[in-house]
């Protein structure tokens, strides 16, 4: 592949329409415009092809969420019968309809445990905003509507909505919007790496944990709602909290009476080894988010897992539930959910990311770690992490004007490799059914990028 090569002018004029009249989510588009717009065209299995036949092995599973793999015949089939049969009511007015009815009772199975409550939005963002709702609901419920804040964590990703921007931790969403709303705040996370000094990722573990409790009595527990956190935080940098962490936020969590809502957008379905992060961590959450892997991407859909608790005070209520949206629990995209889940477990496509494949993808991750420009690596499941640095020892990372991650990313694209870059931590997350040959072709190609990555940068 090469950047430099002279393009088709069905891919320029492809672009032209593009540059002229779309807005892309996280752009300077003025700067999008005048290079051109990658124009993906199909896919297949882990790989991608663009407009020019340049094929790329997809390390980022989509954005984190296309399990199966790409063209599954089985859920196309799953949503053509569904848009022959019934493409479209909406779940107002008593109503419901076969595939969201069976996708309920599925998700049932495969949640954590006590998670058996459904509702149902169109993305992840969607999803925590309804579940800021469903909380303060439930604390007027329990006669205390002073309990309205809440709490995340600092580099966490919640989604884009003015709710869930606000929930996030990734301060650059927020001046263009005026955010955050008040009554959202942020707490220290577990990333060791970055901000962990000389301490054992253990002791940081739990000093960042720790300090939940801190602001929590700061703001008083009469009036803290409930703490927001990823199992695994994605998009902050892979964050994988050390053994300890999560057993002492639950600790705090229950002693104040805070509810603890889980955002699985990215974490759950397979991508750490079992169906949920949560399973993989031993966390008890009162509700779950869940979008991304739901459908593998195949159709946008998400879903807000209620908890006893909180489940059965929203049911038992006398009032009126007064959310929801025009397309929740859309028949199309439930149908294309019931049948990713399906075909999953058919394929045992979980048990291989806990199992074999897991491991051989974590062999390969770790190998990369003799480089020198590489800090670290780190992962869990088919999630993995790669740190470049300028100093090993001292985990030391480059000047920011230096761009490493923007340079080993962008030598990624050119050489057929997707891989994203957060900051200089670059993050890979393909599709569970990768297999060995694929996964030696994507690490293979992770090296020769890391390797004109360190030559660009001057690094031996």
């Amino acid at each position: 592949m090469s950047q430099t090569a002279p393009i088709s002018n069905q891919t320029k004029r492809w672009q032209e329409m593009d540059a002229a009249h779309h807005l892309h989510p996280f752009t300077t588009h003025k700067d999008l415009a005048a290079k051109g717009a990658r124009v993906i065209t199909h896919a297949e299995g882990v790989y991608l092809y663009d407009s020019e036949g340049n094929r790329l092995i997809d390390g980022m599973a989509g954005l984190w969420c296309v399990q199966v793999g790409y063209g599954r015949e089985e859920l196309a089939q799953a949503g053509y019968k569904a848009l022959k049969e019934l493409s479209y009511y909406n779940n107002f007015f008593q109503t419901t309809n076969p595939y969201v009815a069976e996708l309920s009772e599925k998700l049932a199975e495969v949640c954590p445990a006590g998670i058996d409550r459904f509702f149902f939005a169109n993305s992840g963002s969607e999803g925590n905003d309804s579940a800021v709702k469903i909380i303060r609901y439930f604390w007027n419920l329990q006669g205390k509507p002073n309990k309205k804040l809440f709490i995340a964590r600092k580099k966490a990703y919640h989604g884009v909505t003015m709710v869930a921007a606000s929930l996030s931790g990734l301060t650059h969403m927020h001046p263009q919007a005026d955010l955050p709303l008040p009554g959202f705040h942020h707490v220290d996370c577990p990333d060791w790496f970055a901000e962990g000094g000389d301490m054992t990722p253990e002791e940081y573990g739990l000093k960042t944990a720790r300090s939940l409790e801190e602001k929590i009595l700061e703001l008083g527990a009469e009036n803290v709602a409930a703490f927001v956190a990823e199992p695994i935080q994605g998009a902050g940098g892979l964050i994988i909290p050390p053994k300890g962490y999560w057993e002492e936020i639950q600790r705090i969590c229950r002693k104040y009476d805070v509810l603890l809502h889980v955002d699985e957008v990215i974490c759950g379905f397979g991508r750490t080894g079992k169906w949920f992060g949560s399973d993989t961590f031993g966390i008890e959450p009162d509700m779950i988010n869940m979008a991304k892997g739901l459908s593998s991407g195949y159709q946008p859909i998400a879903a807000v897992g209620l908890g006893k608790r909180v489940g059965d005070a929203v049911f038992n209520s006398d009032n009126e539930w007064s959310h929801g949206f025009t397309y929740s629990g859309h028949p199309v995209a439930a149908a294309v959910a019931l049948a990713n889940l399906e075909l999953m477990q058919k394929e045992k496509l979980v048990e291989k990311a806990g199992g074999a494949t897991g491991s051989y993808f974590q062999k390969k991750l770790s190998e990369l770690a003799d480089h020198p420009l590489v800090g670290q690596t780190r992962g869990v499941g088919l999630l993995g992490a790669i740190e470049l640095v300028k100093d090993k020892k001292n985990r030391t990372k480059f000047e920011s004007d230096l761009d490493a991650g923007t340079r080993c990313r962008n030598h990624c694209f050119s050489n057929g490799l997707i891989m994203r870059a957060i900051g200089d931590t670059m993050v890979l997350s393909p599709p569970l059914t990768i297999t060995e040959g694929e996964m030696d072709e994507l690490f293979a190609l992770a090296r020769k990028c890391i390797d004109l990555t360190a030559k660009d940068l001057g690094v031996a």
